[in-house]
């Protein structure tokens, strides 16, 4: 391999991704839970897609909304967690150029998708809750679908400019990515140039994402407890707030640690290495294992959907 430190890497084949640096004699104990996360994650999500798309009963927006989050779970998963565990168990840290920005592409696409899932989510929530009647109406197969398609779109088109403003910037130090995926800034930081396009881009998409999302989510969740505490009865109430459950936990398991995620990066320059790139790999792994666990435990439907599944296996 050529002496990437002196190489100018103005357009360089390749990068080689360190794995968690401090802890490269831990990898292989490190990627037995990566891999128990990774095959419930596949299992789980596959799980769900076989559930809802074999019971009819199953055939309405939510499990439409719960379909469209499995599938971005296992892309986000599949595009980064074989390449971390090749890294742990055969050394393979190589990665082409062209590769680890697809992998950059993927991995933000799917993570502003997912914000768009959780925030169609609850607008289910909201009109199921709030407007019982026009339920069926307001959401029907066609608006879900719009729904659907502008989410991809959205995450598709503000996911695009990180990897043509990665592949802009000349590395003339080192291809070396201190990480166990492409991470855009890990990536960025390695140019020579000012990369302040880059930053400010990925600063503005984070914000505006999550800023719009969660307020979204907010409002919607505020005018839902008014009609639940409305009702006259306290287990009305419960049963109500209830059908919420499994929404609440995706929405725990997915802004938490990405924010913790986030706020260690930018800001906690006394955070070691090996904590932030940790902490960014449960980001990747922990929202995908645990969105098919949540909606298959807290979901009568989905339970007993598998269960049946379970007991009339020969």
């Amino acid at each position: 391999m050529s002496d990437s430190n002196t190489t100018d890497f103005s357009n360089p084949s390749t990068f080689i991704l360190l794995g968690i640096p401090g802890l490269e004699a831990a990898h292989v104990w490190i990627s037995i839970p990566f891999f128990v996360m990774y095959t419930v994650t596949l299992l789980g999500n596959f799980t769900i897609l076989f559930i809802v798309k074999t019971e009819p009963r199953l055939h309405e927006p939510m499990y439409y909304f719960l379909c469209m989050l499995a599938v971005t779970d296992l892309v986000l998963s599949a595009s980064t967690v074989p390449k971390i565990l090749s890294i742990f168990w055969f050394n393979s840290r190589e990665i082409d150029f062209s590769l680890c920005l697809t992998q950059l592409y993927f991995i933000h696409c799917c993570i502003v998708m997912e914000s768009g899932i959780i925030v169609a989510m609850a607008l289910d929530r909201y009109v199921a809750i709030c407007d019982p009647l026009r339920h069926s109406t307001t959401l029907t197969n066609c608006f879900v679908a719009k729904i659907g398609l502008a989410v991809v779109l959205r995450g598709s088109i503000l996911a695009l400019p990180f990897p043509f403003l990665a592949r802009q910037w000349p590395y003339c130090r080192t291809n070396i990515i201190s990480h166990t995926y492409c991470e855009h800034i890990a990536v960025v930081n390695l140019a020579c140039a000012d990369i302040r396009i880059s930053s400010y881009y990925g600063l503005s998409v984070a914000f505006l994402v999550i800023g719009l999302d969660v307020s979204f989510i907010t409002v919607s969740y505020i005018q839902i407890l008014r009609a639940i505490f409305s009702l006259p009865k306290k287990d009305a109430r419960l049963k109500t707030f209830g059908t919420c459950g499994s929404h609440l936990g995706v929405i725990l398991v997915f802004y938490i640690p990405g924010l913790f995620s986030f706020l260690t990066h930018r800001f906690g320059h006394n955070v070691p290495p090996h904590f932030h790139i940790l902490m960014a790999n449960m980001y990747i792994l922990l929202p995908s294992m645990l969105n098919p666990i949540i909606y298959g435990v807290r979901t009568k439907q989905v339970r007993d959907r598998l269960i049946w599944h379970v007991t009339h296996i020969e």
